[in-house]
């Protein structure tokens, strides 16, 4: 039976090479793993925090007149609201679906407004941390949320028209059957020319009242608790 040969003192270096450039780079993986988990905590513990922030900072809800076709749209869509809340209590109270130029501007406005009075909204500016998939975001923003709320303006009429990322977001707010359109700085006439399915849904609008009245009857849709 043949002797075995002992490794030379070259052929034990460059295992140990091999072995150690192995375990350096399973540690740089798992390092990987750990900053990202690290940086997912830390995005919702804030956006935790800013929401519980917002809910202590909440201003007191003023009283809203609503006319007769609105009460008509929101009644089944804040019986649906109560569904989702017992049926979902981890999701959020809304989506809010906006054009991009927006997203500094009236948006924003809106989602302090709601967030004010107490409503969790999911608002891409603030749920979307740098780097991550936006349509992956998205549809994951779509799926915690109960009711979708869709700002209405001349930049998203335009969104409409060009098959933007807003687009994708209204048509899968469409398959729900649980959406609130809000017209501002816009008509309804001028969003049917877009979206007729959207347009005929009918909703609530800036043209008469201000973005504040529009927010409270919204709030009051999808949390009347905290009224």
């Amino acid at each position: 039976m043949p002797s075995r040969r002992m490794p030379s003192q070259s052929q034990i270096r460059s295992q140990m090479r091999s072995a150690q450039r192995k375990a350096e780079s399973q540690t740089k993986n798992e390092i990987r793993k750990a900053q990202r988990q690290t940086e997912r905590d830390l995005t919702a513990a804030v956006n935790k925090w800013e929401r519980d922030t917002n809910r202590k900072l909440r201003t007191a809800r003023p009283k809203a007149t609503y006319t007769v076709s609105e009460e008509r749209y929101l009644a089944p869509v804040q019986e649906e609201a109560e569904r989702q809340a017992q049926s979902h209590p981890e999701r959020r109270d809304v989506f809010l679906c906006h054009a991009w130029d927006d997203r500094e501007g009236a948006a924003q406005e809106l989602h302090d407004l709601l967030e004010s009075f107490a409503v969790e909204v999911w608002f891409s500016e603030k749920d979307i941390p740098l780097g991550t998939s936006l349509i992956r975001a998205i549809d994951k923003g779509l799926k915690m949320s109960r009711i979708g709320i869709v700002l209405v303006t001349p930049a998203m009429l335009r969104s409409l028209a060009a098959e933007g990322v807003a687009d994708k977001e209204l048509s899968a707010l469409l398959a729900t059957d649980r959406v609130i359109p809000v017209t501002h700085g816009t008509t309804f006439d001028d969003l049917r020319d877009e979206s007729p399915l959207l347009a005929s849904r009918s909703g609530l609008s800036t043209q008469d009242s201000s973005l504040e009245a529009v927010a409270v009857k919204i709030a009051d849709t999808v949390r009347p608790e905290a009224a």
